[in-house]
C-alpha cells in the first residue's frame, strides 16, 4: 500500500501522529504478536528436529542434503522472528514488554547454538574425497557446495564436538565486555553541562556534542564542548581499560583455542582474507596521509585559524542554509541510479513506495541509518531523516545497502544470500558516488559545488582515513595482548597518540585529551576488526565506479554488469575472489592508493571552487 508524501517535515515528534507512509510496515513479517509467538513456536520445534539429526550425516548425500534444508528452514525463521520485535524497538526503545520480547530472541538464539555444536564437527568426521563425490552426483547440494567446501578449508580450527559444545557455552559470557561497555557508556555516563558564548546551556550527549562540532562556528565554545566530553570518558578511562583488555584477551583466548597463530588471521579467516590485506591498508595509508594534511591546511586557512585541532574537522567551510525536503530526495535519489539500469532503478522505486523507509526522527527511536533484511520479505531502512545535504547523502548510502540485500536475496538461496560484511559497504559508496556525481554535473553554483565537493572529501576522511587509524590501533592493540604486554588505560592513550601524529602530521595542534578517543570507539568493543572493511570497500567502489564511467560504451556497459552481477552474488564466493571478478583486487597496494590520488585531487578541485566564492 502507498501513501501520498508532503514536501515538508512533520513538525510532530509523537510517532501517532506521523504520517503512515513514513513509517514502517511490519505486516509482511508478521501479521501481529500472535504470529510471531506461533514463529517461535516453529522454530524451537524444528531446533529439536535438527538435533535429532546428531548421528546421521554419515548416511549420505540424501541426509545432508535433509540437514541443511532444515537448517535453512530455522535460518528463515530466525530472520524472521528476530527482526519483528528488533524493528519495533528501534522506533521506540522506551517500550520494555517488546524489549523482553527481543531477549526472548537472543536466548532462543543462544540455546540453537548450543544444540546445533555438533553439526559441524561430525559433517568435517566425514572424509574430504567421499563429500566431493556426493556433491558431484547429487544436483539438489549444489547450493550448498560452497558452504560445505568452505567448512573443509577451515577445518583444522574446528574442535571436537566436546570442544564446540564447551566454547557454545561461552556464547552469551563472551557479550559481557560488550554489555559491560554499553552500560558505562550509555547507560550509567553522567554528560556535563556547558554554556556557550551566547549563554546558552547544553548538556553535551552525543547528537549534541556533534551537533555542536558541524553547525557552531565559535572556535572557543568547540572547544569547550570538546574538553568537557573527552573528560566525561578520560575520567572513567581505567574502567574502559579493563573492559578493552578483556575484549583483547578474549579475542587471543580464542585463537588459541582454534589454533591460529595471532587474533588477526582468525578475524580474516571466515573470509579467507589474506592477512596482507590487512597490512597492506595500514601501511599504504600511513605513507599517504599527505592529501588528508593537506586538507587540513586548507580548512584552517579558510576558516581563518590559528591553530587548527580535530574538533574544527565536521564545520563546513562554507555556511548554508538549503533545505533538501524528502520528497524531492527521493526523486533526485531515485534519478541518481539511472547509470545502472532500468531494473536496479525500478526495484529501487518499489523499496521507496512500499513502506519498507522509516523516515523521520520520533520520540524514542534510536539514533543514525541502517538497512536490515528479512529474508523472503525484503529490506527495511531506518532514517532519522532532517532535511540536510548530509541526509539526502545517508538516504542514497541506506538505499544502496537495501538493494544490495534485494538483488542478493531474489538471486541466491537462503544459504549463500547473506553477503560479507567485506563487501556491504561497496553498493551503498558506490550509490553516494553516482548522487555526488549527478548533482555536480547539474550544478553551476560554485558555492553548491564546494559543498559537495567538502562533502566528497570529508566521505574519505571519515570513511578511510580515520577507519584506517582505527584499524591501526586495533591491530596493534591485539599485537600487545598476544605478547603478554601491559594493557592500561596510558598504553592505549599512548599508542592512540602516537597513531594521532603519525596520521596527521604537523597540520592539526594535538590535544591531550585526544588520546582518549580509544575510549568511546564502540566498535572496538563491539566488533573487533570490523572497521578496516569501510576503507577496503571504499576502495573497491571507488575502482568499480572507476571502471563503469571509462572506456567505450561497450567496456562501461560491461563493468556496469559486473558491479550488479556482485550485488547478486550474495555470500556465493569468498568476498576477494567476488570483487575479483567484478574488476578489483585488493591485495593490490595501487587499488588503495588510488582513494589517496582521488583525496589529492578533490583537494585540489576544492581550492579551486574557493578561489571562485572568495
Amino acid at each position: 500500500m502507498t501513501h501520498a508524501l508532503a514536501d515538508t517535515k512533520p513538525t510532530t515528534r509523537n510517532r501517532a501522529e506521523i504520517a503512515a507512509g513514513y513509517k514502517w510496515d511490519f505486516a509482511p513479517i508478521y501479521a501481529d504478536w500472535t504470529a510471531w509467538e506461533q514463529g517461535m513456536k516453529d522454530m524451537e520445534a524444528k531446533m529439536e528436529a535438527f538435533a535429532a539429526l546428531k548421528g546421521t550425516l554419515k548416511d549420505g548425500a540424501a541426509a545432508i542434503l535433509h540437514a541443511y534444508r532444515l537448517y535453512d528452514e530455522i535460518g528463515i525463521i530466525q530472520y524472521r522472528v528476530f527482526r519483528y520485535p528488533q524493528l519495533q524497538r528501534d522506533t521506540d526503545t522506551r517500550n520494555q514488554e517488546i524489549a523482553g520480547r527481543l531477549q526472548r530472541v537472543q536466548s532462543l538464539f543462544a540455546k540453537f547454538g548450543t544444540a546445533t555444536a555438533w553439526f559441524n564437527p561430525e559433517l568435517l568426521a566425514i572424509p574430504e574425497p567421499t563429500m566431493r563425490g556426493w556433491l558431484d552426483t547429487t544436483p539438489d547440494l549444489a547450493p550448498y557446495r560452497f558452504p560445505i567446501l568452505d567448512a573443509y578449508r577451515q577445518q583444522q580450527h574446528v574442535l571436537d564436538e566436546k570442544g564446540e559444545k564447551l566454547l557454545s557455552y561461552a556464547t552469551r559470557f563472551n557479550e559481557t565486555p560488550r554489555s559491560v561497555y554499553s552500560e558505562l557508556s550509555t547507560s550509567d555516563i553522567k554528560f556535563p553541562t556547558i554554556t556557550l558564548s551566547d549563554g546558552k546551556e547544553v548538556t553535551l550527549t552525543p547528537g549534541a556534542y556533534q551537533s555542536i562540532l558541524a553547525t557552531n562556528y565559535n572556535q572557543a565554545d568547540r572547544a569547550k564542548a570538546f574538553e568537557a566530553y573527552l573528560k566525561t570518558y578520560e575520567a572513567t578511562k581505567n574502567t574502559y581499560a579493563a573492559i578493552y583488555r578483556g575484549i583483547l584477551e578474549r579475542g587471543w583466548f580464542m585463537s588459541q583455542a582454534r589454533d591460529y597463530p595471532t587474533t588477526l588471521a582468525r578475524a580474516l579467516d571466515g573470509n579467507a582474507i589474506p592477512v596482507e590485506v590487512y597490512t597492506t591498508l595500514v601501511d599504504t595509508v600511513r605513507a599517504g596521509t599527505m592529501p588528508l594534511q593537506r586538507y587540513f591546511k586548507l580548512r584552517q586557512k579558510i576558516l581563518g585559524l590559528k591553530t587548527y585541532h580535530l574538533y574544527d574537522g565536521q564545520i563546513p567551510l562554507v555556511k548554508d542554509d538549503t533545505v533538501w525536503p524528502y520528497q524531492p530526495a527521493r526523486d533526485i535519489v531515485r534519478a541518481s541510479v539511472a547509470p545502472l539500469g532500468a531494473e536496479y532503478q525500478a526495484k529501487l522505486s518499489e523499496l521507496l513506495d512500499g513502506n519498507r523507509l522509516d523516515v523521520y526522527e520520533n520520540e524514542g527511536k534510536r539514533s543514525g541509518a541502517y538497512s536490515a533484511g528479512v529474508y523472503g520479505v525484503g529490506p527495511y531502512v531506518l532514517m532519522n531523516y532532517n532535511d540536510t545535504q548530509d541526509a539526502v547523502f545517508t538516504f542514497a548510502h541506506e538505499m544502496g545497502h537495501a538493494m544490495h540485500t534485494r538483488l542478493s536475496e531474489e538471486n541466491q538461496p537462503f544459504v549463500t544470500a547473506d553477503y560479507t560484511i567485506f563487501v556491504a559497504e561497496v553498493a551503498s559508496t558506490i550509490n553516494e558516488r553516482l548522487l555526488l556525481e549527478k548533482l555536480l554535473a547539474e550544478s553551476k553554483d560554485p558555492k553548491e559545488r564546494f559543498l559537495l565537493l567538502q562533502h566528497a572529501i570529508d566521505s574519505i576522511v571519515g570513511t578511510f582515513y580515520t577507519q584506517v587509524l582505527f584499524a591501526d590501533f586495533e591491530y596493534r592493540a591485539h599485537t600487545l595482548a598476544e605478547k603478554g604486554e601491559p594493557l592500561t588505560a596510558d598504553v592505549f592513550s599512548e599508542l592512540y597518540g602516537s597513531l594521532l601524529k603519525s596520521y596527521y602530521g604537523e597540520a592539526v595542534s594535538l590535544d591531550e585529551l585526544y588520546r582518549y578517543t580509544w575510549t568511546r570507539i564502540p566498535h572496538f568493543y563491539n566488533s573487533p576488526y570490523y572497521v578496516y572493511q569501510y576503507a577496503t570497500c571504499f576502495a573497491s567502489s571507488a575502482q568499480l565506479y572507476k571502471t563503469m564511467n571509462t572506456g567505450t560504451t561497450g567496456e562501461r556497459a560491461a563493468a556496469t554488469d559486473r558491479y550488479l552481477t556482485l550485488l547478486k552474488s550474495g555470500g556465493n564466493d569468498h568476498p576477494m575472489e567476488q570483487l575479483r571478478k567484478a574488476g578489483v583486487d585488493l591485495s593490490k597496494r595501487e587499488t588503495v592508493q588510488a582513494v589517496i590520488d582521488q583525496m589529492d585531487e578533490l583537494v585540489t578541485r576544492l581550492e579551486a571552487e574557493a578561489e571562485k566564492i572568495k
